[in-house]
């Protein structure tokens, strides 16, 4: 696994998303209520809607363009849907509030 630094906690605001892009990949990184950090692909496995846009519901976002559910614990389309994104670990820098994201050597993304 590579770690890359993504900036800090504070930069992104409670209930909102932020898009970080590596290379060709975007990623979508949702601050939760209560703080708590989520990564995934930035990209429905559908049609691709960016689910940055998405509606946060629980531990789901919905994807704008066709309100597939999309769980954001381990990326699955929950049913009737069908289909998966990546999603990616994140470490916080207890004393920095610096945000690291873990990515794959080699890109094994799943869309």
């Amino acid at each position: 696994m590579k770690r890359i630094h993504i900036g800090n906690v504070g930069d992104i605001a409670e209930k909102r998303a932020r898009v970080v892009r590596i290379g060709e990949l975007e990623i979508a990184i949702f601050k939760m209520t209560g703080g708590e950090l989520k990564a995934i692909e930035n990209r429905c496995p559908h049609k691709g809607g960016k689910l940055s846009e998405g509606i946060v519901c629980d531990h789901h976002v919905f994807c704008p363009l066709h309100d597939w559910k999309i769980s954001l614990r381990d990326g699955l389309a929950q049913a009737p849907d069908e289909g998966c994104v990546t999603t990616f670990p994140i470490e916080i820098d207890a004393a920095s509030g610096e945000l690291w994201l873990s990515l794959p050597e080699e890109s094994t993304i799943a869309s």
